[in-house]
Order: C-alpha cells, then sequence, then structure tokens
C-alpha cells in the first residue's frame, strides 16, 4: 500500500490530520487544500434559531464545520443546551457533538444523507405531529434531507453557518503539484470538493481524470464519472479507515 502518493483536497485542518493518518502507514500525500470554510456572520435570525432550540424534535448537522460553528453558537446561548437526539453524516461529524456531551446518532452504513435516512431513531425522531426538524450545514448544498423528511410529515428549517470557497491558485498549480510529487491518487471528500478539483484543473482535467479519483459516496462517485473520471473509488466513507481500506483493494497505477 505503501507505493501510493495521493493528492489531499479537504480543508486544511483535516487535510493535515488525514495526512497523519496516512504517514502511520507508509502512504505518501500531498496537502493542497480545495475547501476553505468561511464562517457566516451571526445575525438576529440565527440567534432566533439557537434560542428557539428545545422546539425541534431533531437536529442534523451535515459537516464537521456545521458541527464546531453550531456548538459554539449553542454554547453562547445555552448554558446547558436541551436533550433532544442530534443525527450526523458520518462519524467525525458525530464525535465533534459528543465530545460536548449531546446525545448523536449516525449511521454505520455511509457518510451520507441517504444512510442517515434510513436511521431508525431519526424515524422515531420525527413521527410525532407537527415535528420539526432543525438541519445545521453551510450555505446552498443538497436539498435530499428536507425534501424526504418533509415527505414524511415534518417540517424542516436550515441554519446556514458557513459558506464554502475555493482557495486562490495559480492557473496550472494541481498539474504542476502532480507532476512534481509523482503523484498517483486523487482524493475528494464531497461533491463540492470535486467540484472544485474540477474547476481548478480546468484544461488539464482530461490527463489528470485518468488518475484514481476516491470518493467518500456513491452520489459524488456518480458526479465524477459525469464529468470523466476514468477511475472512480468509492469509499463508502470519507474517515481515514474508509480511505485506507479502499487504497488496500485498489491497485497502485503503473505511471
Amino acid at each position: 500500500m505503501n507505493g501510493w502518493r495521493l493528492l489531499l483536497t479537504r480543508p486544511q485542518d483535516e487535510c493535515q490530520a488525514l495526512a497523519d493518518s496516512l504517514s502511520d502507514v507508509d502512504v505518501f500525500s500531498s496537502v493542497m487544500p480545495l475547501l476553505e470554510i468561511e464562517p457566516l456572520p451571526v445575525d438576529a435570525a440565527m440567534i432566533a434559531q439557537v434560542l428557539d432550540l428545545a422546539h425541534y424534535s431533531a437536529v442534523i448537522c451535515v459537516s464537521k464545520p456545521a458541527a464546531r460553528l453550531g456548538v459554539d453558537l449553542i454554547d453562547t446561548y445555552w448554558p446547558q443546551p436541551p436533550m433532544q437526539d442530534w443525527f450526523t453524516v458520518g462519524a467525525a461529524t458525530a464525535s465533534v457533538l459528543s465530545d460536548y456531551g449531546l446525545t448523536v446518532h449516525t449511521s454505520g452504513e455511509g457518510d451520507d444523507s441517504e444512510a442517515l435516512l434510513r436511521l431508525e431513531a431519526l424515524e422515531k425522531a420525527i413521527e410525532w405531529p407537527q415535528a420539526k426538524v432543525l438541519i445545521l450545514r453551510g450555505q446552498g448544498g443538497r436539498e435530499l434531507l428536507a425534501e424526504r423528511l418533509r415527505e414524511r410529515g415534518a417540517s424542516v428549517e436550515y441554519l446556514e453557518l458557513y459558506r464554502r470557497c475555493l482557495p486562490e491558485y495559480p492557473a496550472g498549480a494541481l498539474m504542476r503539484r502532480v507532476e512534481a510529487e509523482r503523484l498517483n491518487g486523487l482524493v475528494v471528500s464531497s461533491g463540492q470538493g470535486f467540484e472544485h478539483l474540477h474547476q481548478l484543473a480546468a484544461t488539464d482535467w482530461p490527463r489528470l481524470a485518468r488518475l484514481p479519483l476516491f470518493v467518500p459516496s456513491p452520489r459524488v462517485a456518480e458526479m465524477a464519472r459525469q464529468a470523466g473520471a476514468l477511475n472512480v473509488v468509492d469509499c463508502r466513507g470519507a474517515s481515514a479507515a474508509t480511505l485506507l481500506a479502499a487504497l488496500r483493494e485498489t491497485p497502485v497505477p503503473a505511471l
């Protein structure tokens, strides 16, 4: 497995944590964040939702930045947060909330909305008449969770806490990094991460599309294939453990 030389594209702090995990098993990685998290200014509407937290039947966090920023905001206005059920897309996000002392449910079947929607605990949390759900997330994003929960009879609100930006890189920087460091695999952790990779690659994309591309879910895998990626590996999760499992099962390409 130590023949892999990977490009990591998560936000800076997450990239470094993943790079450290890969280094422990002698996998080389190069950190090039393609997602930058910019917190949104806290306004009166956001504060009102936080103050109304006890009236939600369930609260869902879709990412680690949403969990971190949500906990900070709740800590400002709640000496002791209400004890309803919380739900996350992914175990890493769950750990942020559980460290804060919240009751958290997540799926062991995958790090995506589809897996979360299959959780029996979520079904129970919204089975009451006039159930309300609050989703903590970044600006924009998928509507699947809200759509499916509304179909089940719940009302859904968003608390958007940040925006995701593509850091500035010079033209051709991505291809130069891959060539200079002889990288033989690319890793993205979300749909927007892939979109930023594709955008930054620009005219170099046909060459990069030949490299193994490790993605966290079937949805992102389909996005990548639609864009022309030729060797997509669905890790079925965004954690270091799921990436390492995928690396063990995937032959190192001969470059």
